[in-house]
């Protein structure tokens, strides 16, 4: 009898690979097993296939992993069973209905870890296949599979971005020294507070780089110039989100290099307004590294999904405070 949990399991592994460059797409893996039921003597249980999604606009996991069976292995996989993480998709997008390629195998059973919450597929993907005759089971490692994905998820299912707040702070609780802001057009000349260590600071361009967009405010952008990229990490520069109501960071920032696409707010600032319009922009998930007072108004208006507080050793005695909002349960 063939482990359900074992080979979505492997799927899982497989869609990690996709982690930094599908969004918005979700990360999916896909295994084919033959054999491993013991009917009409086929005992023996081996993969012939595996397959992740790629790249976003790219072949679907599902296609990647037929495209691995060896010539050889073509003939078994009208006996095997196709392991997949996520419903295979019943619309045509940037790429055919993976159902219509499964139905096409011929493949006898397909497991799926998760159905698909994007209303273009939203079970149909599932009926589609029994409508053709293929035994589907659902819900294998559904948790994992739902955790692997949460940003998608979130976008389809709460239509808005996932959100994560990051910062870092001294041992006494504070974000930075306090710095004049400087005028309307003009970028600060003074050196900002370093907290983050050479390795904490790759654990932050990693979370940038898992995540599709980067949320500062002016006071963030004319203070530190940031340029929000992904520099130690691997995968691509999220796009750089900027709330300026009244129009004060030049456009000789760095936040508006050609490195990456930014998105400048300044009629609307309200956070509800954000993120409905970064949903309808497609944006899954958005890291937030502005400063105290974007912060606390995101956390006051109870709209997040996860904290990060990177804790330094240092102590100033006085400065700029940092939040108090904690992760939520």
């Amino acid at each position: 009898m063939l482990e359900y949990a074992k080979y979505i399991s492997r799927c899982l592994q497989l869609a990690e690979l996709g982690r930094y460059y599908v969004a918005p797409n979700p990360m999916v893996g896909a295994v084919l097993v033959y054999g491993g039921d013991d009917v009409d003597g086929l005992s023996e249980e081996r993969i012939i296939g595996e397959g992740w999604h790629k790249q976003y606009g790219g072949p679907h996991a599902e296609v990647n992993c037929f495209a691995s069976v060896r010539p050889e292995d073509e003939g078994k996989i009208k006996d095997s069973t196709l392991f997949v993480s996520l419903e295979p998709c019943s619309h045509f997008g940037k790429t055919p209905p993976c159902a219509d390629l499964i139905i096409r195998k011929g493949v006898k059973r397909v497991v799926v870890g998760l159905l698909d919450p994007n209303p273009q597929v939203a079970g149909q993907g599932i009926s589609r296949l029994r409508a053709n005759g293929i035994e589907v089971v659902v819900g294998v490692m559904e948790a994992e599979c739902r955790e692997l994905n949460k940003r998608f998820l979130c976008l389809h299912e709460k239509h808005r971005p996932y959100v994560i707040l990051k910062w870092a702070q001294t041992a006494d609780g504070y974000m930075d020294r306090k710095r004049p802001i400087p005028p309307a057009g003009e970028l600060s000349t003074t050196t900002p507070l370093v907290i983050s260590t050479p390795l904490s600071k790759c654990e932050v361009h990693k979370m940038r780089a898992e995540n599709m967009a980067i949320l500062v405010g002016s006071n963030t952008a004319l203070l530190d110039n940031p340029k929000l990229t992904t520099t130690h990490w691997v995968g691509r520069n999220p796009i750089r989100v900027l709330l300026d109501r009244r129009r004060r960071v030049p456009k000789a920032s760095n936040i508006f290099s050609a490195d990456a696409e930014t998105i400048v707010y300044s009629d609307n600032t309200e956070w509800t307004y954000v993120l409905a319009d970064l949903a309808k922009r497609g944006i899954h998930s958005v890291l937030v590294e502005g400063g105290a007072q974007v912060l606390n108004h995101i956390i006051e208006s109870g709209i997040y999904d996860e904290v990060h507080v990177e804790q330094g050793e240092m102590r100033i005695g006085e400065g700029i405070k940092a939040p108090e909002g904690q992760m939520k349960d």
